[in-house]
């Protein structure tokens, strides 16, 4: 017996069958990356390689106050999400949570290399550079020398912070290389 309903072939003869279930599951799995997305500060969320209509759905979504709106935008943006590079998303955002290993890594990494640049001086910095191609030179040597006068003076002007946070920003921003 012949059947004629389209789309009424056999599972079997479809190798990319997925089942409904699994597509709720991705589904819903792009709408919590997309929440994680809406939670950030739009500085934070600049740093996050997205497209230009999915940082439109995000700014809706935080302007909208109904919890319904609120849902359904949600949804939206779990589907613009489905065109998007989602590890390069994660791996952003893995760099932005204070709580990942990617973050911890590159905070000891930057006060590794600042207590080296103040404690051995040029022979660190030497090392440094050769470890951190691209990095603007005049600048550190600065932040080196007026961090260094701050511990010999006593004084705390924040040097020896900004030279961590010029260390930290190297390192998060080169840290895909």
């Amino acid at each position: 017996m012949h059947n004629d309903i389209p789309g009424d072939e056999p599972f079997e003869d479809d190798d990319n069958w997925i089942s409904k279930t699994q597509r709720k599951r991705e589904a819903e799995a792009l709408q919590n990356l997309g929440k994680r997305l809406t939670e950030l500060k739009a500085e934070q969320r600049r740093q996050i390689p997205i497209s230009d209509r999915l940082q439109e759905g995000i700014e809706t979504y935080l302007r909208i106050r109904s919890h319904e709106a609120r849902r359904r935008q949600l949804q939206y943006i779990g589907k613009v999400m489905k065109t998007e590079d989602i590890n390069a998303i994660r791996e952003a955002l893995d760099r932005l949570d204070s709580a990942s290993e990617v973050y911890a890594r590159i905070h000891h990494h930057a006060e590794y290399w600042r207590g080296r640049l103040l404690s051995e001086g040029k022979e660190a910095l030497t090392e440094f550079l050769d470890a951190h191609p691209g990095m603007d030179v005049q600048a550190l040597r600065t932040l080196i020398r007026n961090a260094m006068k701050d511990q010999q003076t006593g004084k705390n002007r924040g040097h020896a912070r900004k030279l961590y946070q010029m260390i930290r920003d190297w390192q998060r921003d080169h840290s895909g290389d």
